[in-house]
């Protein structure tokens, strides 16, 4: 594979031949290619980050129980969504600002995602357009995560830009109207945003465009506050859904849900399926872990919802137990990060490679063929 002209020098042949094994490693190694302040943005959450441990503690405390005997010859790890394709049983969840990690970001994971036919949702905070991501995308599918910030206008303009740069749903992030308490990040007041990283698809909208009186370019940082002004919306409730739905033909998934009866509600107000998620533990400290939260979603919403899954995940093994507990996909979150952060694309590459071979190698040692063999029976 060609490198990519503005990688950084020496970095992919520095690491392709010792790339990490576990998640751990993948961690550490970000941590040493990052500026602390940089790192802990990422691999931070809120308050006394509670709530990640729970995520990974929800999973420690479910073990697998395999099938014994049974012919895997015929596996097929891949799944589809909402008319979507995957060639495994996740997505690439929606991250901002990812120049922080990387300086191609989203641009190297929109590669990486396009190499191994797996599906990216770009972010409303990424550090390049939905447009620019949109053509590193290429043929493969792409979703775009929404932030309903207090402009409407603002909002109906991202919708019809994701809409006619290609994007196959929407996904409607809901557990953030406002940005948590982040410990780690209010110690080093680090801010991407002050920083113009994960603005673009703001400063490149002709809507937000109009609100401001110089242009981006020439005044950054009072672009940077107008975003930051218009982003907490807490007025917003299950009545605005149908402004939303009227808007777009796209199936529109809302994620950032931990109730099964609002997953009902959500799908009651005419969208397409669920995202059972506390946000990676980085907005409520305290919250329940997601993982605890997935049975009951998938009870309420019945067998033939959809319901995906993120918050927690690190191994294949992991994908495995949450899609047994009900979830028809997952998204990935930090791993992939890290995997930027170490080896731009080629690093995120390796991480998806390797939980694409734990997944295939988990279906063996459990023993089924595809995700609809998976059930409840498959976890204690």
């Amino acid at each position: 594979m060609e490198k990519p002209e503005d990688e950084v020098p020496g970095e992919a042949a520095q690491t392709h031949r010792n790339w990490p094994v576990g998640i751990e490693e993948w961690e550490q190694r970000a941590s040493s290619a990052l500026t602390s302040d940089a790192f802990d943005w990422i691999a931070g959450g809120a308050g006394e980050e509670a709530t990640i441990r729970a995520n990974r503690a929800a999973f420690d405390r479910r073990e697998l129980r395999p099938r014994m005997l049974i012919d895997t010859s015929s596996r097929d790890i891949s799944v589809e969504i909402s008319g979507t394709r995957s060639s495994a049983p996740f997505w690439l969840a929606p991250i901002g600002s990812q120049t922080v990690a990387h300086p191609q970001g989203e641009k190297a994971s929109a590669r990486a995602a396009r190499e191994l036919g797996i599906p990216l949702v770009i972010s409303t905070a990424a550090s390049y357009s939905m447009e620019e991501i949109a053509a590193e995308c290429g043929e493969s599918s792409f979703w775009y995560q929404l932030y309903w910030v207090g402009d409407r206008g603002v909002v109906a303009s991202f919708v019809r830009r994701a809409e006619d740069c290609g994007a196959r749903a929407i996904v409607l992030t809901v557990d953030s109207p406002m940005v948590g308490w982040r410990d780690r990040d209010l110690r080093t007041g680090y801010t991407p945003f002050i920083r113009d990283e994960g603005l673009r698809q703001y400063t490149s909208d002709p809507v937000f465009r109009s609100r401001l009186e110089m242009t981006p370019e020439d005044d950054p940082r009072t672009a940077s506050a107008a975003m930051m002004k218009m982003f907490p919306n807490v007025s917003l409730t299950w009545n605005h859904l149908e402004w939303l739905r009227n808007k777009t033909s796209l199936p529109v998934f809302v994620k950032g849900l931990l109730r099964g009866e609002d997953a009902r509600r959500a799908l009651d107000a005419g969208m397409d399926g669920v995202i059972v998620s506390n946000h990676g533990g980085r907005q409520l400290d305290g919250e329940m872990a997601s993982l605890d939260a997935l049975p009951e979603v998938r009870r309420a919403v019945g067998d033939g919802a959809l319901v995906l899954f993120d918050s927690g995940i690190r191994r294949g093994v992991d994908v495995v137990k949450a899609l047994a507990l009900g979830a028809n996909a997952v998204l990935v979150g930090r791993p992939y990060i890290y995997g930027l952060a170490t080896g731009g694309q080629e690093g995120v590459e390796q991480v998806l490679r390797t939980l694409m071979a734990e997944i295939d190698l988990t279906f063996v040692l459990v023993g089924v063929n595809k995700v609809s063999d998976l059930d409840p029976s498959f976890v204690v």
